[in-house]
């Protein structure tokens, strides 16, 4: 498996821990915080960003559904809303941001029809074979080794199964970029010190976005691992984009 340059981003450059260790201590420990700040960094626009990326299943909505690195379970409860597949899984190596997703299920009465569980994107405890969807929502940049990833998420799709993913991803125009590099570099952790006490998460969020292969280089990775009709479609201006494949 080829590694790229954000597989050896990490949130903590002086802990001798794995990249998936150091990701599960940093969501564990922003989990409290992470809808707020989501929002408040996005200007409430991720909640459009994901209603958009779903969308793209609307036509041949899912029965089953796989969220990956689902976190507070934001996208799970939006696709349920959106697509009605009879069952959704959400997996996470946080438990800290499960435990917020499942409060949320609860609350709002969906522990039927979403169930959320630890796990890992690089070993689904899956079979093949068994989603007719899988969904990723700003979680790509955070998989260890991001083929192994994709490739167990091909695997656990059903033949004709659509992958969507949502990214962040750089501004091509060179003066949305200088007011883009500023927010992300400045403002992002600044308000991460502030309301969650970790500036180093949203450092990390800033640098990994940097060295992310996105647009048609990580289409090309899709196509290498055996994913056919991929496509990339950018937002914002460039600062999100959403990634499709089917298997």
């Amino acid at each position: 498996m080829t590694r790229y340059a954000h597989d050896e981003v990490v949130p903590y450059k002086d802990s001798g821990l794995s990249k998936k260790q150091q990701v599960t201590e940093m969501f564990d420990g922003i989990a409290y915080r992470y809808d707020f700040l989501n929002s408040f960094l996005s200007a409430g626009i991720d909640t459009t960003w994901r209603r958009k990326a779903l969308l793209l299943l609307k036509n041949d909505p899912p029965r089953t559904l796989l969220d990956v690195a689902t976190g507070t379970g934001e996208l799970a409860i939006m696709a349920s809303g959106l697509l009605h597949p009879r069952k959704i899984i959400g997996i996470d190596i946080s438990e800290g941001m499960l435990e917020i997703g499942r409060k949320k299920l609860q609350k709002l009465g969906l522990e039927d029809r979403i169930e959320l569980l630890k796990g890992d994107s690089e070993t689904i405890n899956m079979d093949s074979n068994s989603f007719d969807a899988v969904t990723v929502a700003f979680g790509v940049r955070n998989f260890q080794n991001l083929e192994k990833g994709l490739a167990e998420i091909l695997r656990v799709l059903c033949p004709g199964g659509k992958l969507i993913v949502l990214e962040f991803s750089k501004p091509g125009s060179p003066f949305v970029r200088i007011f883009y590099n500023f927010y992300m570099k400045i403002i992002a952790p600044l308000m991460g010190k502030l309301f969650s006490k970790n500036h180093c998460a949203y450092k990390y969020l800033d640098e990994s976005i940097k060295k992310f292969p996105e647009g048609k280089n990580f289409t090309q990775i899709l196509d290498n691992l055996g994913y056919q009709n991929s496509y990339s479609k950018p937002l914002s201006l460039g600062i999100c984009s959403i990634y499709f494949a089917e298997k």
